[in-house]
């Protein structure tokens, strides 16, 4: 386990699934997690469930989608805790799924780029001088193996993993001297609470899109996510993690 020992983390999108294993892993290497979601009542429960004493994990209502929460965030983070080390960029959404490109809703069109590729633009936009102020850190965008591959269907989540790629790539080469490492993993299938409410069927063809035959588990992700921000991948910047049991090599 990756020791991040009085680092200070901000997980966004951390109130259910992938991110709220990520802040929980990221709670037991000893950070202080700040995670961001927007319904209150879902995101107090994931900040108790974590840390009861309520001392190192807490919890930020706030929309990726607004520039100015972003900001605020931010901000807030640290006037409470004097830095920010850390930022993972988890949020998104999926969209419609198996709609072709003519008769994709414009709204959610509109809803996958703003949260997708707007929510991690904004958390680089005010996190990175942040964590710059900090003495350094590093930063984990959530892509995914569409990130690098099209899959039809999902069009607009396609191309939105495909910029959040882009964004870590240029961050990264933009920050590469300033003490940032700026990284991207692209999981597959994950078996979160909401994929294992899914019909038998779905979660069997799910699993069997991956090489090795199943889907990943959220201890899976979030170990890697620690690992890209931890020092034990000091000369790892720019890069594209998958974690989709050999999806992509495909």
């Amino acid at each position: 386990m990756q020791n991040l020992q009085e680092k200070v983390a901000l997980v966004t999108g951390a109130s259910t699934g992938v991110g709220e294993e990520i802040a929980l892993h990221l709670y037991q290497c000893g950070a202080t997690v700040f995670i961001t979601g927007r319904n209150e009542i879902s995101l107090q429960t994931a900040a108790n469930k974590i840390d009861q004493s309520g001392e190192r994990v807490i919890p930020l209502v706030m929309d990726v989608t607004s520039h100015e929460q972003f900001k605020a965030a931010i901000t807030q983070i640290e006037q409470q805790c004097g830095a920010l080390h850390y930022l993972v960029n988890n949020a998104g959404i999926t969209g419609p799924h198996g709609v072709t490109i003519e008769d994709y809703p414009l709204a959610d069109w509109d809803a996958v780029i703003a949260t997708d590729v707007s929510g991690t633009f904004y958390g680089l936009k005010y996190g990175l001088p942040a964590i710059v102020r900090a003495g350094g850190g590093a930063v984990v965008n959530l892509s995914a193996c569409n990130g690098v591959t099209g899959i039809a269907g999902i069009s607009p989540y396609t191309a939105a993993k495909h910029a959040v790629l882009g964004l870590t790539r240029a961050t990264a080469l933009e920050y590469a001297q300033k003490g940032v490492r700026i990284n991207a993993i692209g999981p597959g299938y994950v078996a979160t609470p909401n994929i294992m409410n899914l019909p038998t069927e779905t979660q069997v063809w799910m699993a069997s899109t991956h090489p090795m035959g199943r889907m990943a588990t959220r201890e899976e992700i979030a170990k890697t996510v620690a690992f890209l921000l931890s020092d034990d991948s000091s000369f790892i910047t720019g890069a594209f993690i998958p974690v989709d049991g050999g999806y992509t090599a495909q």
